[in-house]
């Protein structure tokens, strides 16, 4: 059998836990698969002295990710420690300027420096495999650009952010209003350290350039994506959807137009019978559409210990097997400078605002939708609270654009108290 490969692994959290728990307890299977064994030469976390729940004793220790990088008995260098700058960004140019392949878990350094680390890892001979840094444990990269490499990709779409995920199908499920349930998430440590990195669509809008950039040809352009959280999102918002037969997701969708490259994530309403519509809790789905393959929907758990280290070990695996190919599909030199495109393909819209409840004030809100261009699919007013009458309506197909020019207009009727919610129903 051919010598091993030899792993340096930086990050001992959750996910490199994970890692070390596959290679000791499947050491066997993976060498069988692999056609080599596959070992950890050396570690690398912040803290020698934390209970890990791991026999790390057999590995050396670096307390230095990029000294651990830069080791001469390592081939693959493992970081899952996260974070876009700092010891995370130096240890993997470390790692490519030593000769090192990579994997990593960590869209927020690929989304920001990603065609850079390609372009100095492709000069030098090297691989950067990123499976485990989108939607976990599914194999949506390994997708992108292997089983559907011979595709014209369409549309990529998908829910890649779980703790949205959980939070808005907890609100449904268990009738709880959004800061009710956000406390719940982060009582659970569903939550970021930071999160609005969740709940602001960031994380997800990573990962959403990351497959883009696969799925078009093109570099990463995170900056390009249109981002909006879940924050605005109410209980009634939630009741409303559902009374019309659909489901409010965090919604990521990239698609290549004429005008130049669309990317946003943001709440939108899909139907209910759509298996996005069905997806609950903290599961992530992509659904991927090519020109000869159609729609295909990919289904998984999209974080955890386990389901992230085993797409790390898939990555590392190939690697042992001499399966090579460029970051992004394509050789980075190669990678387009898209345009950024805003969204401008027409949908309805949900629109929830509360008025004074004066005559005329229903007829106002009207007037500005008519000047916009946007026409009414219907409309009702619900639960009056007082001097307060809150509106639903749904229009007929609109863009962003139009549906901004009549939230303009709104404020300058004098009947709108507070901000309105704006959500667009998907055609998924």
């Amino acid at each position: 059998m051919a010598a091993p490969l030899r792993l340096g692994l930086a990050g001992l959290g959750t996910v490199g836990i994970g890692v070390v728990k596959i290679v000791q307890a499947h050491a066997d299977l993976i060498a069988a698969r692999a056609g080599r064994p596959i070992v950890i030469t050396a570690v690398s976390a912040r803290d020698r002295t934390r209970n890990r729940d791991a026999d790390l004793s057999g590995y050396a220790w670096e307390a230095d990710p990029v000294a651990l990088a830069r080791r001469d008995d390592i081939d693959v260098f493992i970081e899952v420690m996260g974070g876009s700058e700092g010891a995370a960004r130096l240890a993997t140019e470390a790692a490519i300027a030593s000769g090192k392949d990579v994997v990593t878990a960590n869209k927020a350094l690929l989304a920001h420096h990603g065609h850079a680390l390609a372009l100095s890892a492709e000069a030098a001979g090297r691989v950067i495999r990123f499976e485990a840094a989108v939607a976990g444990g599914i194999p949506v990269i390994k997708a992108l650009t292997e089983g559907l490499a011979g595709n014209a990709m369409r549309r990529v779409m998908g829910v890649m952010n779980g703790t949205c995920n959980y939070i808005l199908t907890r609100m449904q499920s268990a009738g709880l209003p959004y800061d009710v349930v956000f406390e719940e998430a982060r009582q659970l440590g569903y939550l970021e350290a930071d999160p609005n990195l969740d709940v602001g669509g960031i994380d997800a809008g990573h990962k959403l350039s990351l497959l883009a950039a696969i799925a078009f040809g093109t570099k990463v352009s995170f900056n390009a994506v249109e981002l909006e959280g879940i924050g605005a999102i109410s209980i009634d918002d939630i009741r409303h959807a559902a009374d019309m037969g659909f489901r409010i997701k965090l919604l990521g969708v990239a698609q290549m137009t004429g005008r130049g490259l669309e990317q946003r994530m943001t709440p939108c309403l899909v139907p209910d019978s759509h298996p996005l519509g069905q997806l609950q809790g903290g599961t992530n789905m992509v659904v991927l559409e090519g020109d000869s393959v159609g729609q295909i929907v990919l289904r998984g758990p999209g974080a955890g210990m386990g389901p992230t280290a085993s797409a790390v070990m898939g990555d590392v695996i190939d690697l042992a097997r001499g399966v090579r190919m460029p970051t992004f599909g394509v050789p980075a030199t190669r990678l387009a400078t898209p345009i950024a495109a805003h969204t401008a393909t027409p949908a309805p819209w949900y629109l929830r605002m509360v008025l004074l409840d004066k005559p005329g004030a229903l007829a106002k809100i009207a007037t500005a939708l008519g000047e916009a261009g946007i026409s009414i699919d219907r409309m009702r007013q619900y639960g009056h609270e007082g001097a307060q009458a809150p509106v639903l309506i749904v229009t007929h197909k609109a863009t962003r654009d139009d549906i901004n020019h009549a939230m303009g207009l709104f404020a300058a009727t004098g009947v709108l108290v507070g901000q309105p919610v704006a959500l667009r129903i998907e055609e998924v």
